[in-house]
């Protein structure tokens, strides 16, 4: 019964929404406000053919190698930061100019260090998504609870069985809060990343579609972009529930209370 009542929340909003589109448009001679009819048969004639590995692959293969790398940068730049003091203190001036830097400023700098290449836009992908994932991982690490910090201590726990079993799981809601905003943040940069001397990706064939008054065919383009989103934030929801399983059983207790 919880299975079914989810699934109708889940798609009870969207369902509405499309309605109320169909409504609208019925009679609309709109040329830029495509019909959901006609657009569900653009999308799949468009994507559901040979752009699908010409454009989706690489794109989603540009956007996992980028998060990836900002996801392993930020949990191992941040647990140092987070760790000692002096190394917060020392790097803290430069941390905070960065990343006050809008990483699409920096497309032109890295396009003319690293070229028109694959590495350029996994580059972009980084500048950007690393940030929540260190900044998030930093303020964990400091955050660890003083007293468990000195139980640790007075039962002689220290080392890696102390870093694992104190400081990471400590630190791991604000880790997993900083890669669900990295994911966002990739996805944006991804599409930003090929809007620039790029001949594939999503956001080089939006751009074509908009250059060629393709506005059905942009559309489905975005309308992928959102379906991506979604099936993202799906699968980041199955990894964070298992992952921060003793999290989530240890705030329900709480809630019991």
């Amino acid at each position: 019964m919880s299975l079914l009542r989810t699934i109708a929340y889940a798609v009870t909003l969207p369902l509405l929404l499309i309605l109320a589109w169909w409504l609208l448009t019925i009679n609309s001679t709109n040329f830029f406000v495509p019909r959901p009819g006609p657009l569900a048969s653009t999308f799949v004639d468009t994507w559901f053919s040979e752009r699908f590995t010409t454009d989706v692959v690489p794109s989603l293969t540009r956007f996992a190698i980028g998060v990836t790398l900002a996801i392993v940068l930020g949990i191992a730049s941040g647990l140092v930061i987070g760790t000692f003091s002096w190394v917060r203190r020392f790097c803290e001036p430069l941390l905070e100019f960065f990343r006050a830097v809008p990483p699409p400023v920096l497309v032109p700098v890295f396009l003319v260090v690293l070229g028109a290449s694959d590495t350029m836009k996994v580059a972009v992908i980084v500048s950007g998504a690393v940030w929540p994932v260190l900044l998030n991982t930093v303020e964990g690490v400091r955050s660890v609870d003083s007293v468990l910090s000195d139980t640790c201590r007075s039962y002689r726990v220290h080392g890696a069985a102390r870093f694992r079993h104190l400081v990471l799981r400590s630190a791991s809601p604000q880790i997993m809060a900083g890669v669900r905003q990295a994911l966002s943040i990739g996805l944006i940069l991804m599409v930003i990343s090929e809007m620039f001397a790029s001949s594939s990706g999503l956001g080089f064939t939006i751009i074509q579609f908009q250059r060629s008054f393709a506005v059905d065919a942009m559309w489905s383009g975005i309308l992928v972009l959102g379906l991506i989103g979604v099936l993202l934030s799906f699968l980041f929801h199955l990894v964070e529930r298992r992952v921060l399983s003793w999290y989530h059983s240890q705030r329900e207790v709480q809630r019991g209370r």
